[in-house]
């Protein structure tokens, strides 16, 4: 950084000063004359490593003056009578001379080495942000204002390939379109009125073009800005179509499941209708009893179908957000007792235990999806858990919220599938052959409870059962007429 004239008027003043006063204190002391020049010497050396050549410069001819009048016979002449007083007045101006230029030399070294440096930090910290970003049109519309933030230039301007529009870093920010059109397409660095215009590449590809104006920024630094902008845009895209890629997979995924899943779970109704309606229409002799028996099973499976296809189409609601809530002040009570009866042929098996005080306060809910939620989550625990092994559901509050506990004596779950298991169509590896289902109610069963705004998760160990757990936010008003109050 240039010093101000004032500056350099100061330091050419302290110059000359330091002259004066090496020469009256050497001349006092009557110091002999290799100490005077060694002195004068490292006064050189100084300026010429903190301040410049210029100064050093002046320095050295004006110690060299000194020299000759205060320490050279004749003295306070400029007279030399000794020609060997003339060697060695010139050699201590050319050693004076060449010890400044070498020390400037390594002074200039220096700070393009922290010029460097903080031209790669500032990279870096470029670096960073740019990773930050996995979006292309993202990271195109912030990146002008990076590059300006980081190297604290005027204005910036990037297109990219692909990309009709022209990113700046401001409103005002004034780029010539052509060039940097013309920059993208030959892929060249051009320089022209102040603006610096570099193309970015990823190999011997130019993915875009950048425009710097306001500050010079070394060519080295402007390629490899171009270098390393180019390789974030293409991380970006690579993203994008990683991100697309899986997600078409997923969506390939998850409808090889359902079409796997509702053709196994239909398979099973239908053949059982198709079986008991080929038997009453064979000229087979039936009793009465027989024929009840096989209209029950018909009946029956048509409802399993229906609710099959219930759950198919709620979930494809509950997917899209296509569903309201009623929530009202309602106590647990009016969800659980009819879940329970909703849940009744799962349960006919197993005793099960309510634990709930008569106290509890009501909770905002609405009563028909929250019973929905206790269907499903009883029927899985009648499902898998064996005949005869108690079901125990508990509610208790917890904080601002209603904990509702629903506790079995199944397989347990595998620690990696406590989380898959509220995907859609997931069921687990040891279950999926042995008990009937289509994956959809505990996915369905998350969707409810986080749209009342609560949580709902599973605690298992295998061969020791499972308790699911979901939290429902209290009513206020409920809360403050159950809260106790301070005696009059």
């Amino acid at each position: 950084m240039k010093a101000s004239a004032q500056t350099q008027a100061v330091r050419y003043v302290v110059v000359v000063a330091a002259v004066g006063v090496i020469t009256m204190v050497d001349f006092r002391l009557h110091v002999n004359h290799t100490t005077v020049a060694l002195m004068f010497l490292v006064a050189v050396l100084l300026a010429s490593a903190y301040w410049g050549l210029r100064y050093a410069v002046v320095l050295a001819l004006a110690a060299t003056v000194a020299f000759n009048f205060f320490f050279l016979p004749p003295i306070k002449t400029f007279t030399i009578a000794d020609p060997q007083n003339w060697v060695a007045l010139f050699a201590f101006l050319v050693t004076a001379l060449v010890a400044s230029n070498l020390a400037e030399r390594a002074r200039r070294e220096a700070e393009r080495a922290k010029g460097r440096r903080r031209e790669v930090e500032r990279l870096y910290g470029l670096s960073q942000r740019l990773l930050a970003s996995e979006n292309v049109l993202e990271l195109l519309d912030a990146l002008p204002r990076y590059v300006q933030d980081t190297f604290s230039v005027g204005s910036v301007a990037v297109i990219a390939a692909g990309q009709p529009s022209i990113y700046r870093s401001s409103l005002d920010a004034v780029f010539d379109e052509s060039v940097l059109r013309s920059t993208l397409l030959r892929g060249e660095p051009i320089t022209e009125a102040g603006v610096s215009y570099v193309p970015l590449r990823l190999g011997m590809r130019t993915v875009g073009a950048l425009g710097v104006a306001g500050d010079e920024l070394s060519r080295e630094t402007l390629d490899a800005l171009g270098s390393l902008i180019g390789l974030a845009i293409e991380r970006a895209r690579a993203l994008e179509a990683l991100s697309k890629h899986r997600a078409e997979q997923e969506h390939e995924r998850l409808r090889s499941a359902l079409l796997d899943s509702v053709t196994h779970e239909f398979r099973t109704p239908l053949t059982s209708i198709k079986a008991s309606v080929t038997t009453l229409l064979s000229a087979a002799t039936l009793d009465d009893q027989g024929r009840r028996e096989l209209l029950t099973v018909i009946d029956e499976e048509a409802d399993h179908l229906n609710r099959l296809v219930g759950e198919a189409a709620e979930m494809a609601q509950l997917d899209a957000g296509m569903f309201q809530l009623d929530l009202q002040p309602h106590s647990i009570q009016d969800a659980l007792q009819p879940a329970l009866d909703d849940a009744k042929s799962s349960l006919e098996n197993h005793p099960v235990e309510i634990v709930a005080a008569a106290d509890l306060p009501d909770v905002r809910m609405d009563a028909q999806r929250i019973r929905e939620v206790l269907m499903h989550l009883l029927e899985n625990a009648g499902k898998y858990s064996p005949p005869g092994s108690p079901i125990k559901v508990t509610c208790e509050v917890n904080g601002d919220r209603l904990m509702v506990n629903v506790a079995d004596r199944g397989p347990g779950i595998d620690s990696f599938e406590q989380s898959l298991i509220f995907e859609k169509f997931y069921r687990g590896h040891n279950q999926r052959y042995t008990a009937p289902g289509t994956g959809m109610g505990l996915a369905i069963v998350k969707v409810i409870v986080e749209a009342h705004g609560g949580t709902i998760g599973v605690v298992s160990q295998l061969g020791s059962g499972s308790v699911f757990s979901f939290s429902l936010p209290i009513d206020k008003n409920s809360r403050l007429a159950n809260s106790p109050r301070e005696p009059q």
